[in-house]
């Protein structure tokens, strides 16, 4: 330390020099994000877009949203969730846990069912014969009671009177990207999954679509947790608005929401 300054000048500039360290290294730290696993193909491409263009590095986990929110609730450090429901979304927002000024609907999405790819496609009705498709197997779907697709498959499969065809032959999974994958490789004869899903393996192909009548509507909010402090949150958020971002979602199947 030059001996000019004194003990007032010292302190002072190791002051700043401790506030500039702090904010290099929140510049630095990557933007957390945490997505419902059908998200996984777009929400790639658009945070390789967003970090392309000057916006913060990211980093993604892509899981259940039943399985974020809890990690979210538990402490886990998430700048912004994007959930695949408005259930789980309201869950973190009753508890405080998101900024509620934030949220936002983002997306939309089709229920379908997949089978081996080339698989002949049929309408899906309360004539479906689901049980006669399995031959035996097993109706791949995410957790009926936690996870956003299998909430949403329960309500279709129980709208159109077909629920009791197939209740004893569900194969429950931990998220929708699990179900996909046991059709994927044959695990499976058929599973539930989105319409998203299915466009991103090529080993499954789509059997029918679920009339959009038959389940709540298929909607992802999404909003900056209450403990983030990253100061490109709220850029990115609305960076998930822009044409680049539309031009991504829509490309992999997604409908924008306005």
């Amino acid at each position: 330390m030059p001996r000019h300054l004194t003990r007032r000048s010292a302190l002072a500039l190791a002051g700043a020099l401790s506030l500039g360290s702090t904010v290099a290294r929140a510049q630095g730290r990557p933007l957390t994000i945490f997505a419902a696993a059908s998200l996984k193909e777009a929400l790639d491409d658009v945070a390789a877009a967003y970090t392309a263009g000057g916006g913060a590095r990211t980093a993604i986990s892509y899981a259940g949203s039943n399985q974020l929110a809890r990690q979210i609730e538990q402490g886990a450090p998430a700048d912004l969730f994007l959930s695949a429901d408005e259930e789980w979304m309201d869950y973190l927002a009753k508890n405080g846990l998101i900024r509620a000024a934030s949220r936002r609907d983002l997306l939309g999405n089709a229920l379908v069912l997949v089978g081996p790819a080339g698989t002949p496609h049929i309408e899906i009705g309360r004539d479906t014969n689901l049980a006669g498709l399995l031959k035996g197997g097993r109706l791949a779907v995410p957790d009926m009671a936690a996870v956003p697709a299998g909430r949403y498959a329960k309500a279709a499969l129980e709208s159109l009177g077909l629920f009791a065809q197939v209740k004893d032959r569900i194969a429950g999974t931990e998220n929708v990207r699990v179900a996909l994958a046991l059709v994927a490789r044959g695990e499976a004869p058929f599973g539930i999954v989105y319409a998203t899903d299915a466009a991103a393996e090529r080993q499954v192909g789509v059997a029918g679509t679920f009339p959009a009548a038959s389940h709540p509507p298929i909607i992802y909010p999404a909003a900056i947790t209450a403990s983030s402090t990253h100061p490109d949150a709220s850029a990115f958020l609305d960076f998930l608005r822009s044409e680049a971002a539309t031009r991504i979602f829509v490309a992999r199947g997604f409908t924008v929401l306005r």
